[in-house]
C-alpha cells in the first residue's frame, strides 16, 4: 500500500511536471525537427540560474521569468549558430559539450558570488516571490491520502502551477505541430534536402525549433528549482539521458508522449526502489545502492522498449524516419 501511494504521489509530483515540460521542449527538437540535442539539461540549468539569480537580487517574479527565457534564447542562438549545420552524431557531441560547459561555469569558483559555485543557490533565496503569489492557505492541506503545504516548497500551489504549465505547452505543441510551420519541421526531420529544394530556409526553421524548445526546457528548469534548489550537478549528463528516456518512452512527435513518459519514468523508479528495499536484504544491496540499481533496471526496460516498440507507448511507428 505504501509503495502504491508513493508511486501515485510521484506521478503527480511537481518534479514529474518539470521533466514533462522539459521533454515537451525536447519534442520540438527531436520529435518535430529531428535534432539530436543531447544537451537539453543546459537549457534547464540556465533557466534555473536566470530565475534564481534575478529573484535573489530583488527582481519581481515576472522579470525573473523574462531573464530565464532570455538566457535560454541567447544560449540557443549561440549554440545553434555553429552547430545546426552539423548532422547526427556531430550535433549530439556539440550539444552535450555545450551543456557541460554551462554546468562547469556554474560550478566555477570565479563565479561563486553569482552562481553559488558547486553548492548552488539555496531555495530560500529565491522561492519567496513565487510562494507569495499563492492564493492557498499558509498551512498544510490534506486531499484524500495526500498532505502538502498550501504555499511552500512542493506545495499544492506548485502542483497547480506546474501541471497547468504542462497542459499549456502540450496544447502549444499540438497547435504548432499541425500548423504549416510544424509541417515544415516534420519535412526537415524526414528529408531536409527535399525541404531546401522547395525554397525553405532549413537553417532558420531549425534555429526557431531549437530556441523554442530550449525556452520550454528553461521553464521546466524553473519549475524544478521551485521544488528543490539550484544545484549545477543536478542538471548534469544523466538529466539529459533521463529526458530522452522520458521522450522515447512516451513516444516522440506525440502530444502526450512526454507527459506520459515522465509519469511512467518516475513512477517506475519509485516502484522499483520500493520493491528492492522490501525484498532485497541490506546485506546484498545497501540503501545507498538501491537507487543506482533502480536506474539500471529502468535502463534495461528502456532498451527492451527500444528493441520491441521503438515508437514508444503512444507513438506511431510510421511517424519517424528512424523507424523505417
Amino acid at each position: 500500500m505504501d509503495i502504491l501511494l508513493d508511486a501515485t504521489t510521484a506521478v503527480f509530483a511537481p518534479a514529474t511536471a518539470a521533466f514533462a515540460l522539459a521533454a515537451i521542449g525536447l519534442n520540438f527538437h527531436f520529435g518535430l525537427t529531428g535534432l539530436l540535442n543531447m544537451g537539453h539539461a543546459g537549457f534547464m540549468l540556465l533557466g534555473m540560474y536566470g530565475y534564481a539569480i534575478s529573484t535573489s537580487r530583488g527582481a519581481p517574479i515576472w522579470l525573473a521569468l523574462i531573464v530565464a527565457i532570455a538566457a535560454a534564447t541567447v544560449f540557443g542562438l549561440l549554440l545553434g549558430w555553429p552547430t545546426l549545420k552539423l548532422r547526427g552524431d556531430y550535433l549530439a557531441i556539440a550539444t552535450i559539450s555545450a551543456a557541460e560547459l554551462v554546468r562547469y561555469l556554474g560550478r566555477s569558483n570565479s563565479l561563486q558570488g553569482l552562481t553559488g559555485g558547486s553548492t548552488g543557490i539555496r531555495g530560500s533565496d529565491f522561492k519567496f516571490t513565487f510562494e507569495e503569489l499563492s492564493p492557498l492557505p499558509n498551512e498544510n492541506i490534506t486531499i484524500l491520502f495526500w498532505t502538502n503545504h498550501g504555499s511552500l516548497s512542493s506545495s499544492w500551489w506548485l502542483h497547480i502551477v506546474a501541471w497547468s504549465a504542462v497542459a499549456l505547452f502540450a496544447l502549444l505543441f499540438w497547435q504548432l505541430a499541425r500548423s504549416p510551420w510544424g509541417r515544415v519541421l516534420k519535412g526537415i526531420r524526414e528529408d531536409e534536402d527535399a525541404v531546401r529544394a522547395l525554397g525553405k530556409n532549413v537553417y532558420s526553421y531549425k534555429m526557431q525549433a531549437l530556441v523554442l524548445g530550449g525556452v520550454i526546457g528553461a521553464i521546466g528548469g524553473v519549475l524544478w528549482s521551485l521544488g528543490a534548489s539550484v544545484q549545477p550537478d543536478s542538471m548534469g549528463r544523466p538529466t539529459t539521458f533521463w529526458l530522452w528516456t522520458i521522450l522515447l518512452l512516451g513516444g516522440a512527435a506525440t502530444v502526450f508522449g512526454p507527459v506520459l513518459g515522465s509519469m511512467l519514468f518516475w513512477m517506475s523508479l519509485v516502484v522499483i526502489k520500493g520493491l528492492a528495499s522490501t525484498f532485497i536484504p541490506s546485506s546484498v544491496l545497501s540503501p545507498v545502492e538501491i537507487e543506482p540499481f533502480s536506474l539500471v533496471l529502468v535502463g534495461i526496460t528502456l532498451m527492451v522498449l527500444v528493441v520491441f516498440r521503438p515508437q514508444g507507448v503512444l507513438g506511431n511507428k510510421r511517424e519517424l524516419a528512424f523507424n523505417d
